[in-house]
């Protein structure tokens, strides 16, 4: 039998209150899931339906579909409500498809890895 502290007691606590709504959940690795919350335990594990991950590469974005999601809780950094009543995004933002989003995000890699070539290359420089 395990015993749960009174952190765990407050933390299923407030998760329980967004049971049913829709949530915005920031990953470690830096996803962001959107999805309808519909269970959870007291390790923050929780269960999205109809959840999708936002995709955003400069001003362009895609929502692509997962489905029914489970999220281990020690990947969870925030969990959020979103308001349905509002904008979710700026105007000045962009959908696409999720094979442009795709080849945006390999596009944004290749010059995040070129970069980081070239700032290896010229340390000799010592421009810091």
């Amino acid at each position: 039998m395990s015993w749960a502290g009174p952190e765990d007691i407050y933390l299923s606590t407030s998760l329980a209150s967004y049971l049913d709504r829709k949530l915005l959940v920031l990953l470690r690795d830096g996803r962001k899931l959107m999805g309808t919350l519909r269970s959870f335990d007291q390790f923050a594990n929780a269960v999205l339906e109809g959840a999708c991950e936002r995709v955003i590469v400069g001003d362009l974005y895609c929502d692509i579909p997962l489905g029914l999601y489970v999220i281990r809780g020690e990947n969870v950094v925030l969990i959020g409500e979103l308001d349905l009543e509002r904008e979710e995004l700026p105007p000045h933002m962009t959908h696409v498809s999720v094979a442009e989003i795709r080849r945006a995000q390999k596009a944004e890699r290749e010059a995040t890895d070129l970069k980081g070539t070239m700032r290896k290359k010229m340390e000799f420089l010592d421009l810091d």
